[in-house]
This record gives structure tokens, C-alpha cells and sequence, in this order.
């Protein structure tokens, strides 16, 4: 598999090098045997199956509530921050792709990383899927703020999001346009699980969806829910 399509959060070397994010593919380490997935399938929900029809103009303001394992979370996104991640964003809410996701990365005082679906099938369609890199802002990857990862490439965001731990204004010149922030319900955040670190590969994730987490990886905490609310 292409290591070059696989959505990353760091773009260059700073505290956290490119080479430390570009998990390489290791099918061998993951279970021979997995247990059935459990996660909303692209079967019981064909809109996952069409990134082409996810195209829809976002509100100007929208709010979204995030049911995770360890409670709730409320999201603000404004449009103007970064027009096009806000409307990517809002079209996976509306389809349901957040929905049993894990937060597959969490590197303990910078950032949490969701957003590689459960579902296999799904991840293929959605990782040729990119947005055009949208210009700053004038905001800033604070603690609570919420950005699309990229790879070190232009126009190379998708799916993946990531919640700031800290002040990582280091990503800012380097085209990690913030789109939302958390109002309501941060301590959540403060909760989730980092005792794994960057140990799941993301190219078995790729693969192997739900499957390979829970059974390698079976702490993690998830988004339940993702869903627009007034």
C-alpha cells in the first residue's frame, strides 16, 4: 500500500518529525483472526460508499455533538476559518461516517487523531477522496481546536481529523487550517485514552478497519455518534 495516501498530522520536522507519523504497513502485525466488526458497514449505510454526493454547502456556523466512550462533546465550526474543511466536515457528519471511530493516535500533550473509518470498504473510497488546502484564517491550533491532518502534500486532506492537546502553533504556516473548536465538554477530551500512543499502524487500520483495534488495541476510546445539532 501507498504510505503516501495515508493521511498524517505532521507535514514537516518539528517536535514530532515526519518520519515519527509515517506509520509504515505492517499487515504481519495484525491478528490472523479478528472478531466481527461491530461498526456501521457501508451494507447498512451506501451514502459511506459516495464521497462524490458528499458535497454540500455548510452553514455559515453549525454545531456538532460527538457521543464518545468517555462522554460528550460539543463542536462550533465556522466556515470562514477554513470554507472547505467546514463543508467536508459537515458532509461526514450528515452520512454517518464518524460513527464508531476510533481515536486511533493520541500522542500524549499535542494531539488526539480520528477518522480512518471502520470499515475497509468504506476507506477505500473516501482516501483518494482530498479538499484543496484552504488559506489561514488568522486561527490557530490551540488546545480544543479542531483541524483536518494532511500529508506533507497541497491539497491532501480527506477524512482524518485531530483534536490540539496544546498550543501547536508550529502547524500553522504549515497549511493545518483549524475548523471548529470544542464549547462544551473539553474535560472529555482530557479522558480520552493515550497509553497507546502511535503503536497502531495505520495502514493495517486501512485494511482492516474495527477489527484490527479491538483486538489489538482493545482500550481505545471512540466517537459513538457524530451528529448536527441547533
Amino acid at each position: 500500500m501507498n504510505n503516501k495516501s495515508l493521511p498524517l498530522v505532521l507535514a514537516c520536522a518539528a517536535a514530532f518529525a515526519v518520519s515519527a507519523c509515517d506509520k509504515k504497513t505492517d499487515t504481519a502485525q495484525a491478528p490472523a483472526a479478528a472478531p466481527a466488526q461491530t461498526m456501521p458497514t457501508a451494507a447498512a449505510n451506501p451514502a459511506l460508499l459516495s464521497p462524490e454526493a458528499a458535497n454540500a454547502k455548510a452553514p455559515d456556523v453549525y454545531k456538532v455533538k460527538l457521543a464518545t466512550t468517555k462522554g460528550d462533546m460539543t463542536v462550533e465550526v465556522r466556515r470562514a476559518w477554513s470554507p472547505n474543511g467546514a463543508d467536508r466536515f459537515y458532509n461526514l457528519v450528515k452520512i454517518g461516517y464518524y460513527d464508531d471511530t476510533a481515536f486511533f493516535r493520541v500522542v500524549d500533550g499535542f494531539m488526539a487523531q480520528i477518522g480512518i473509518h471502520g470499515d475497509p470498504a468504506v476507506n477505500a473510497k473516501w482516501r483518494p477522496a482530498t479538499i484543496s488546502d484552504d488559506p489561514a484564517a488568522g486561527q490557530s491550533n490551540k488546545p480544543g481546536f479542531l483541524t483536518f491532518a494532511k500529508t506533507g502534500a497541497p491539497n491532501s486532506r480527506t477524512t482524518q481529523i485531530f483534536f490540539n492537546f496544546g498550543n501547536n502553533g508550529f502547524l500553522d504556516p504549515q497549511g493545518f487550517t483549524p475548523f471548529g473548536r470544542i464549547v462544551d465538554g473539553e474535560a472529555v477530551l482530557g479522558q480520552i485514552h493515550r497509553g497507546y500512543g502511535e503503536a497502531p499502524d495505520q495502514g493495517a487500520l486501512q485494511m482492516q478497519g474495527n477489527s484490527y483495534l479491538k483486538a489489538s488495541f482493545p482500550n481505545l476510546d471512540y466517537i459513538k455518534s457524530a451528529r448536527l445539532i441547533p
